[in-house]
């Protein structure tokens, strides 16, 4: 069942296309992901999908979300579909979290808006959560503030944020290129977990194609506002058909063999 549906999305500022006649879909337990490079229109996509552009942008075209069409929506029923139906987590959840609330609270203020739980008892699901995403003595951390959690454990605070209320969609929006190589590849392998134990269907939103690669099972490639490309991950990886889907793969593929270490012959 399609959960999301794009046609023909545009967003313009001051008469100017920022992104031009995206359509694409999304359906439950599916793994898209969305790649370009910086300035292409990724996270615009991103922030329309859930009625949050900045002012002054424009949108038309349609977004469907479980067959209700939200564009231009007023902002209570956007509501209505955050956190319940649609999440997102950001790239820098130091910015996104509220830097005066313990993050416990934070996990449980979305239980207590879409599910109607008590203080008490979206308190104690926010803890559980912690645990999930794998945060040492989750019951001390939850009384943590943002600023004494490292850059990683404040990114599982974000991903139990978003997924505590079992939404049907995820968006990723370059939720690890704020962390060092390590934390990245520890963040990314709970994402996978937590995506096959959820279920939840997820749109990935990254400039690097071998981490998107690693998570999608479909990739749409974007430049200067436009899809360019969009197919299977292998059909993409082994055919590309755009000029820059090529280049993009050909980098990828260079980067990965100056990063593979190199074999003396004495050591073979």
């Amino acid at each position: 069942m399609t959960i999301l549906e794009t046609t023909g999305l545009t967003i313009t500022l001051d008469g100017q296309a920022l992104v031009r006649d995206v359509s694409f879909g999304l359906a439950a337990r599916d793994r898209v992901g969305l790649i370009g490079e910086s300035g292409s229109g990724k996270s615009l996509t991103a922030l329309a999908l859930l009625g949050l552009l900045p002012p002054g942008m424009r949108t038309s075209g349609r977004i469907l979300i479980d067959g209700e069409d939200l564009l231009g929506a007023p902002d209570r029923q956007w509501r209505r579909v955050r956190g319940r139906t649609v999440s997102i987590v950001f790239q820098e959840p130091l910015t996104a979290l509220d830097p005066l609330m313990p993050v416990g609270r934070q996990i449980a203020g979305p239980l207590r808006l879409h599910q109607g739980l008590n203080r008490s008892d979206a308190e104690r699901r926010a803890i559980d959560w912690c645990g999930r995403v794998h945060l040492p003595d989750p019951a001390r951390l939850a009384r943590a503030l943002p600023h004494e959690l490292s850059g990683g454990q404040r990114q599982r605070v974000a991903l139990a944020m978003a997924l505590a209320c079992r939404p049907r969609l995820l968006i990723a929006d370059e939720p690890t290129t704020a962390l060092d190589v390590t934390v990245q590849a520890q963040i990314l392998t709970l994402l996978d977990e937590l995506i096959e134990e959820t279920g939840v269907g997820l749109l990935f939103i990254s400039h690097d194609l071998p981490v998107v690669a690693g998570l999608a099972r479909r990739l749409l490639v974007m430049r200067t506002g436009r899809l360019v490309e969009s197919g299977p991950v292998d059909d993409v990886l082994r055919r590309p058909h755009s000029g820059y889907a090529r280049q993009l793969v050909a980098s990828a593929a260079r980067v990965t063999r100056l990063a593979r270490p190199s074999v003396r012959r004495e050591d073979r």
